[in-house]
């Protein structure tokens, strides 16, 4: 049984909370978090604490916080030779106070705590500084279901870049896409079809041979007609800059240079 003690109430904290209560091979033996109230809800399950003086013995503790946290919450732990491990894709392991033994325990993944998370589909990227730390960080992460991948400090943070461009950006051309549909009121929902199948063909061939649409085939009429349409100029530049990104990954003949060339 490995014995954790988890600090955080964020996203992911909520998370792996649930996913290491659901394990039969993990024991939470306790809470932590700053702000009381913010864990209070799971006090009936979990011994809970807002005082870093009360934290118990355990085989790990989890630092689920904020990436401007890490650091002074690693210094301010009142114990020496324990293992830590945050669970950020950007912070360095050697941003940690060294009293204690360091890790990193980073799923990839987008969290919300209102969705339900099946984390034997989030990889978990593991980091440690000394080499007797890799194995529960291992079994921790298949205790949850979850397949372990150990990486050095640039491969995660260059993970956690790559990341922001699949997810948090492509949502963004989601919210963009819903904004654009609703001018002529037209439902998102007919395109989520479209939204899966692209996820889907990314699964099987790379994004490169799966690229489809006008800039790709230099359709010159259809991406000028597009740029038309756009009412609002933040939109209009995002289409001018992914076409000619996607024209110049596929070699296009010409490049769409900016609006004004288009439609003169």
């Amino acid at each position: 049984m490995i014995r954790v003690v988890l600090l955080g109430a964020g996203n992911v904290a909520t998370h792996l909370y649930k996913a290491f209560s659901k394990s039969e091979k993990v024991s939470v033996v306790q809470w932590y978090n700053r702000t009381r109230s913010a864990i209070a809800s799971y006090s009936n399950d979990v011994e809970i604490t807002d005082d870093l003086k009360e934290l118990k013995e355990a085989d790990i503790y989890i630092m689920a916080v904020s990436d401007d946290s890490i650091e002074q919450l690693s210094k301010d732990l009142p114990f020496k030779d324990r293992l830590i491990a945050h669970t950020s894709g950007s912070v360095s392991i050697h941003d940690m106070d060294r009293k204690n033994r360091l890790g990193v325990f980073y799923p990839l993944q987008t969290f919300s705590k209102s969705t339900e998370l099946d984390f034997s589909e989030v990889p978990i990227c593991i980091e440690i500084k000394e080499k007797q730390n890799l194995k529960i960080l291992k079994d921790l992460a298949k205790a949850i279901g979850s397949k372990p991948y150990k990486i050095y400090t640039e491969q995660r943070q260059t993970l956690h870049l790559a990341a922001v461009f699949v997810n948090n950006f492509t949502n963004q051309m989601y919210r963009i896409a819903h904004e654009i549909g609703e001018t002529e009121n037209v439902d998102f929902n007919i395109l989520k079809p479209l939204i899966l199948e692209t996820a889907k063909k990314v699964q099987h061939i790379s994004p490169y041979m799966a690229q489809t649409g006008p800039a790709k085939r230099n359709d010159k009429k259809t991406i000028k007609r597009h740029l038309k349409q756009i009412e609002n100029d933040d939109h209009k530049k995002i289409y001018e800059l992914l076409t000619n990104s996607i024209k110049k990954t596929h070699g296009a003949s010409s490049k769409l240079s900016n609006h004004k060339k288009l439609t003169t």
